[in-house]
Order: structure tokens, then C-alpha cells, then sequence
């Protein structure tokens, strides 16, 4: 895959791209959510997306600071993105992180900062009705039983539900739920800051219970949209299936392995 091209560039050529990718801290530094991010990048340059990164002017959000009880520091990290948004009158912004997505959608605006944020499972989905987006015949993933974890931050904080299952159906996969999905699925445990601090004392994790009901699904592959419940999913199913029979993967690579 060619270069990915930052907006200090496009600035510097006099271009415009089509949307901002805002990577986000666990798709730029976690090994597995870099896997990721290369993912949805090698789909917008396929489909020939004109896109651009922050790269090292893209500071983190502020949400777990602000969901760990520290306002202050939430707002200079806001203020300081917001301005550097600005000042390239950026007005779309797509992100693979639904916890980017939430703060950036709904919390920036109180501080100055409107733009357009869609999260990566409705572009997607927006690509493959606009026939952007063909999936080969005879897929990887066709027949395969699929099930999809909902993430807090982008069904129960946001209603988005349908956009991911519509791309895994789209693979021509039998999509399966779980016995709690929906606005009833189980949090991976990473939410509210909790991503960041000790657990506290209880008689089980949250991601081993999230296991258990991903192995009751009978599901082949466990389909995410979101880097931290990948970090917890597959802490959760380290233990649960120590053999890695079932394999867990986020939306975006399930499309790159499987498009035309």
C-alpha cells in the first residue's frame, strides 16, 4: 500500500482530501489495532478514497480522561485538537474507535469543534451500497458462522446496530447472534476509562463472561468495531479457547480479505 498522506501535505500541495482518518491512540501505537488501521487504509485506497491522517499533530481525544474524572485534562487535549481541526477546515471525519467517534461527535461540538464523524461500520456499509465495495464469489468468508460483538460506545451511546451486521451479511457469511446483543450485549469491560486502571474485586472478568458467550454461540469468527473490545475480547478468548479455533477480527479486515 502506497504512502498514507497527512493533511500537513495536502495543505502544503493546496489539495483537500475527502475525509480525515482519525486514527485514534490504539489504532497508531497497540500492535493488533495497527493491524487495523492498515486494514480500513488498504479498503479507502482500493476504492480510491482521497483521505489524509493528523499523523503527529493528532493528539488523543481526551475521552478516557474525561470518563476517568479528570475534566481539565479532557479539555486541553479537546481544545487542542479542535484547533488544529480548524485551522484545516477539516468536515468529515471517519474513525475506526466508537469511543473517538462518541467524544468527537457529541462532545466536541460544546467546545467548538462541528464536523461530520461517521464511524467506520456505516462508511463501510455506505461503500458496498454504493457498489464501491464487491466482494469476490467465492469468499473467505462465505457460509462462515459469524457473530457480531456490539460495542457500548457505538449501540447503546450511539443506535448503531444494523450498519455492522448489514457488512458482515454482505460477506455472504451466516451471521449468528449472541444470547446478549443489541442494546442487551454485554460490555467488554474496557469502557469508562476502565480500559486504563485495575479492575476491581469481583468473582469474574467481564471479558472471560463475554467468552463464554461467544464459545455458546457457536460462532467460527467473532466480528468487532472497536480496538478496545478487540484488546479485551482477545484477553477474554486467550483463556477461554487457548487452542484459537475461533478467530476474532474487526469488520474492516473481514472486508479487506474478502472485496473483489
Amino acid at each position: 500500500m502506497e504512502q498514507v498522506r497527512t493533511m500537513a501535505q495536502f495543505s502544503q500541495a493546496g489539495q483537500s482530501p475527502e475525509i480525515l482518518f482519525w486514527v485514534g491512540c490504539s489504532g497508531s501505537f497497540d500492535p493488533r489495532a495497527q493491524q487495523i488501521t492498515r486494514a480500513f487504509a488498504g479498503i479507502l485506497t482500493h476504492v480510491g478514497i482521497s483521505f489524509a491522517i493528523l499523523g503527529p499533530e493528532e493528539s488523543c481525544t481526551g475521552d478516557p480522561a474525561r470518563r476517568a474524572g479528570n475534566e481539565f485534562l479532557f479539555q486541553m487535549m479537546a481544545r487542542g485538537n479542535i484547533e488544529t481541526l480548524n485551522r484545516y477546515g477539516i468536515q468529515k471525519i471517519v474513525t475506526t474507535c466508537p469511543h473517538c467517534f462518541n467524544i468527537l461527535k457529541n462532545e466536541y461540538p460544546e467546545l467548538g469543534g462541528h464536523y461530520e464523524v461517521v464511524h467506520h461500520a456505516e462508511f463501510l456499509q455506505d461503500l458496498i451500497l454504493q457498489g464501491k465495495i464487491r466482494m469476490k464469489e467465492d469468499g473467505s468468508y462465505k457460509g462462515k458462522r459469524i457473530t457480531y460483538h456490539d460495542s457500548c460506545y457505538l449501540g447503546r451511546a450511539n443506535g448503531i446496530y444494523e450498519a455492522p451486521r448489514a457488512v458482515l451479511e454482505a460477506l455472504d457469511s451466516e451471521l449468528v447472534e449472541m444470547r446478549r446483543c443489541r442494546s442487551r450485549g454485554l460490555c467488554c469491560g474496557a469502557g469508562g476509562g476502565q480500559m486504563f486502571k485495575e479492575e476491581e474485586k469481583g468473582t469474574k472478568r467481564v471479558n472471560q463472561e463475554r467468552a463464554a458467550d461467544i464459545l455458546e454461540s457457536g460462532a467460527a469468527v467473532v466480528a468487532s468495531a472497536c480496538p478496545f473490545c478487540m484488546t479485551m475480547l482477545s484477553d477474554g478468548m486467550g483463556s477461554a479457547d487457548p487452542e484459537k479455533k475461533v478467530k476474532l477480527l474487526d469488520i474492516a479486515e473481514l472486508v479487506l480479505q474478502s472485496m473483489a
